[in-house]
């Protein structure tokens, strides 16, 4: 296949006109497959956005000086491919792991790794562009209830997302992880390709893990507004405009507001897929056993 242009994975100037929620944690696999399912806003191609220094919503990196998270080479490791060359290599470990079947319908093998990169950089900023993801795009149109002016999300909205959180749960987590472990060298690669060189991939990981379960859960009716558009051509797609009608949950990053939009149980339970996969890749417990 053609080799993609590292480029295309660089941060570049934010766009205040349209966003997208992307998936978490495809980099570490075992929140891969959640990815699927979560609301599109935007289906216009947004660039990789980079907050300015300050930004509040930025997840905290790594000094140069070494990492904080280090990742353990896994026992008899055999060389891995180069990044521009892996694509086949991680698309047969991660049938491997998930199955082929499986892998076909949620992933997107193709630049899979430098994906996953971007979309986890990408997470705790206000874009996660959808053309960046590692997965498939959701199915199936997001849900509200009410009428113009007073228009909520729809309690039925959640059951789109019950039978990818069930998956999400059912990935073995200490042989993702111990896989995440195995193809680390091509993620710190992309990493680096994408603007960070001397910081380090797992350090964001973990980072980004921290700033999604401090996502809020906020219980009942949850307000929407359509975005305004000006303009003469009509939307003719208006549900992928909304917005939160609450300015603090509107204030959210892009990968906290995916979690609020699921609904509070399953949010609930991804979380916890979450909290389980922090705790391996920041003790490097997994990781330093080879994978059954």
């Amino acid at each position: 296949m053609p080799e993609r242009d590292p480029a295309e994975y660089r941060p570049r100037p934010e766009s205040s006109t349209s966003w997208a929620v992307a998936a978490v944690v495809a980099a570490a696999v075992a929140a891969g497959a959640a990815w699927w399912f979560w609301w599109r806003l935007a289906q216009a191609p947004a660039p990789v956005v980079a907050p300015p220094p300050d930004a509040a919503a930025s997840a905290p990196m790594a000094e140069a000086s070494g990492p904080q998270h280090p990742i353990a080479a896994q026992a008899d490791a055999g060389p891995l491919p180069p990044l521009a060359e892996s694509d086949a290599w991680v698309a047969k470990a991660l049938g491997e792991l998930l199955g082929a079947e499986r892998v076909g319908r949620f992933l997107l093998t193709d630049g899979f790794v430098r994906r996953a990169v971007a979309t986890v950089d990408n997470l705790p900023r206000a874009q996660a562009p959808a053309r960046l993801w590692p997965v498939q795009p959701a199915p199936q149109r997001f849900l509200v209830e009410g009428p113009p002016g007073a228009q909520a999300i729809a309690p039925a909205n959640a059951a789109r997302y019950q039978a990818f959180v069930a998956f999400a749960e059912a990935v073995p987590p200490d042989a993702a992880v111990a896989l995440y472990a195995r193809l680390y060298p091509l993620f710190q690669a992309a990493y680096e390709e994408l603007g960070y060189p001397g910081k380090y991939f797992n350090d964001r990981l973990v980072a980004v893990l921290d700033h999604l379960l401090a996502a809020p859960a906020p219980q009942g009716p949850l307000a929407v507004q359509l975005t305004q558009v000006r303009g003469e051509v009509p939307s003719t797609r208006p549900w992928v405009r909304y917005e939160f009608a609450d300015p603090q949950l509107e204030a959210l990053s892009s990968g906290q507001k995916m979690l609020v939009r699921m609904g509070p149980d399953n949010a609930r339970r991804l979380k916890a897929v979450l909290a389980e996969l922090r705790r391996r890749v920041v003790t490097g417990e997994v990781a330093r056993r080879p994978a059954e």
